[in-house]
């Protein structure tokens, strides 16, 4: 199993998904084309493809000229019908890539979030499992409509979708249900002066936060993270 991971962004790593590869055995093939790596032409080679998150909003090509190829290049997954999965950032893009819509602000979520599943996900490879409600790491401002003949599987109060499916298994997340708690530790550190402009009073909340959030969150998260693994 050889799977494409695109990072967008430093430090925005693999997190709980990373543990489901190395669980499977995948081989994992990294790419950071914001760093001027580049991205394969097609998706032969690779069984999979994730594309991971980052501060940029899913219509900077200006500053990220990659982002037209990175479009095709989850197509042509999809097309072959080899697993795909965007968070975040990644879930904007593959909307975009599915002829979804892209809207930039107004759907701020910080923290951990209760998201809510739809009754389509019970029924569902990868959510199937899921309690009905459950919190999860959120980092955005933007969000997405869904792509024609998506199926909706998850919303919350401020962004309503918040997962959906494209055919078989191609799945884009809002919510980082990678980030359990070492990560959203390490990111409030590394991104502490980010964080501190928008939320100056996060580090004194963060401890009672991870208390009341972070085992259910990190439960569900590698929950979600297997069962993707599971579809390639």
């Amino acid at each position: 199993m050889r799977v494409l991971v695109v990072q967008n962004f430093d430090n925005e790593g693999l997190g709980q998904i990373g543990a489901a590869l190395v669980e499977a055995g995948a081989d994992i093939d990294l790419r950071k084309p914001y760093r001027g790596e580049t991205l394969p032409g097609d998706s032969t080679g690779h069984d999979a493809i994730v594309v991971l998150g980052g501060a940029q909003n899913a219509l900077d090509d200006e500053i990220c000229p990659y982002f037209p190829a990175l479009l095709d290049l989850a197509r042509d997954f999809a097309d072959k019908d080899r697993s795909v999965l965007g968070i975040c950032l990644g879930g904007q893009l593959l909307a975009r890539a599915f002829g979804g819509t892209n809207q930039i602000g107004g759907a701020t979520e910080f923290g951990w979030h209760k998201v809510s599943l739809t009754p389509a996900a019970k029924s569902d490879p990868v959510m199937a499992a899921l309690p009905e409600k459950f919190p999860i790491f959120e980092w955005h401002d933007d969000t997405f409509g869904l792509p024609e003949n998506a199926v909706r599987l998850a919303g919350s109060a401020i962004a309503e979708n918040q997962a959906f499916r494209l055919g078989r298994a191609v799945y884009g997340f809002q919510f980082h249900f990678e980030a359990d708690t070492p990560m959203v530790r390490d990111w409030s550190t590394s991104f502490a002066a980010m964080i501190a402009e928008r939320h100056p009073d996060w580090n004194d909340r963060l401890d009672d936060e991870l208390a009341r959030n972070g085992a259910d969150a990190d439960s569900a998260g590698l929950a979600i993270a297997r069962a993707w693994v599971a579809t390639i």
